[in-house]
């Protein structure tokens, strides 16, 4: 277990910034607006050959009692808990606030050692900047900045001295368990929807606690929240994701950073849960966000949740507009859940497994040369005027989404009818439920179109 170092502190004092800083990444999101980040984010990093995980938290408000505030608060409160070591970020522009003293007296009570870093310290005299944070009682503060990386090194390799030696492991493992053959590969699983359709509360049904913030109100989550963890010997990464909505309603600059963080979740899924809410019809948004997931060629499996509120005529209602408006997702397997009670969350898994399965699925060449032969004997490509294409062999050409490369001749005339018909084909023949299948055709070169004497 690698050591874990939480930052800590009042919101817009660049947290998310000195997580990407120290992870090398950009997973966290960061703009000049407070309270950006409501959940835990998890990272990894390292320095030198220390590796260690950083925990990014929301903006604290210690005295928080109620709504969406208090909830990040208890959010941070556990990444606190969880942690080995607190850096405490403080603004050094702005200087000493009442929230920093109400944190450092919380901080002081937790037990954990802490780092105190003064943040957005660039161009300023460093002695004059944290001077009147030392009346904060916890050592001596460190300037830095974390947008450009001044001092940020000397502040990390101070904290991770401050670990008591019993809590630091070497890293023994890679994080996807990769080089090691004995060991499952990750499932990376998106949970996507429209706001306020449960996509939190499934997060935390999945992993039996209260990992990312659930409250009734649309827009919660903002960020595309990482979850690590292992279910029946098979680690998954879950990814909690902001709702999105229709383009035309999409206004605050944070929630277009948001749409856009989950599109890109998205694309880095193995397989994607498309959450649906039963008590509300199947609408043209729900509809776009699956052609979104289908063009990215990602596995799917839908989810209809709150099915324990709605009445049988809703439920009726439900099932018609699936056919009627989510028919291309054919594919998918359906879940009807409720992701409060906790229903529904076994065959959800069980169906997330049998997508990742088939999306990977490696499909020999004789056989997907014999079962091409077997699509073309019950229905030939029709002819484009006096030419008939004809498909001669089939091999496979990548995963995640399947992709089967057809060879032949005349292939540019096969109509999208017939390539929807091959896909459906080899989709049955080879049992990839959950899974889109892509279809490439290669015309072979034709020698006798271009003789040597006029390639000169």
């Amino acid at each position: 277990m690698l050591p874990t170092v939480a930052l800590v502190g009042r919101p817009n004092v660049g947290k998310s910034t000195l997580f990407n800083r120290l992870t090398k990444t950009r997973d966290a999101l960061v703009a000049d607006f407070p309270g950006l980040t409501r959940d835990r984010h998890y990272g990894r990093a390292r320095v030198d050959d220390r590796a260690f995980f950083v925990v990014d938290t929301g903006g604290f408000e210690p005295k928080a009692t109620d709504g969406i505030l208090h909830a990040m608060a208890r959010q941070t409160r556990q990444a606190i808990a969880e942690s080995d070591v607190v850096v405490f970020l403080v603004d050094g522009r702005q200087g000493l606030a009442p929230q920093d003293i109400a944190i450092a007296d919380l901080l002081r009570k937790s037990g954990r050692p802490v780092i105190l870093a003064v943040n957005k310290a660039e161009g300023l005299a460093p002695e004059r900047t944290v001077a009147e944070f030392h009346e904060l009682g916890l050592g001596e503060p460190i300037a830095i900045s974390a947008a450009h990386g001044e001092n940020v090194r000397p502040m990390i390799e101070r904290a991770l001295d401050a670990i008591p030696k019993s809590e630091v492991h070497d890293d023994e493992s890679t994080p996807d368990g990769s080089d090691d053959p004995e060991r499952p590969k990750t499932i990376k699983v998106a949970i996507v929807g429209r706001p306020n359709v449960g996509k939190s509360t499934l997060v935390n049904a999945i992993f039996g606690e209260e990992r990312v913030i659930v409250f009734d109100e649309p827009g919660t989550t903002r960020d595309a929240i990482y979850v690590d963890f292992e279910r029946g010997g098979q680690r998954y990464t879950l990814i909690d994701t902001a709702g999105i909505r229709r383009r035309g309603k999409v206004f605050e600059a944070i929630e277009k950073f948001s749409v856009i963080k989950t599109l890109q979740a998205i694309e880095d899924a193995n397989v994607v849960v498309l959450l649906l809410d039963a008590e509300h019809a199947i609408t043209e948004q729900d509809a776009h966000l699956a052609g979104h997931i289908l063009d990215a060629g990602r596995a799917v499996v839908v989810g209809i949740n709150k099915w324990d509120a709605t009445d049988l005529e809703q439920r009726e209602t439900v099932k018609r507009d699936m056919d009627r408006k989510m028919g291309f997702l054919s594919f998918a397997q359906q879940h009807f859940m409720s992701a409060r009670e906790g229903k529904g969350i076994g065959p959800l898994m069980k169906s997330v497994n049998e997508a990742f399965a088939a999306a990977m699925a490696k499909l020999p060449t004789p056989r997907l040369t014999r079962t091409l032969q077997l699509a073309i004997t019950r229905q030939q490509p029709p002819r484009a005027g006096l030419v008939r294409p004809k498909l001669r062999y089939a091999h496979q050409g990548g995963v995640n989404p399947p992709l089967i490369v057809i060879h032949g001749t005349a292939l540019q005339h096969v109509p999208d009818a017939y390539r929807r018909y091959l896909e459906h084909f080899f989709s049955d023949a080879f049992q990839l439920r959950g899974t889109p299948l892509r279809i490439q055709f290669k015309v072979g070169a034709n020698p006798y179109a271009d003789p040597p004497s006029r390639r000169r």
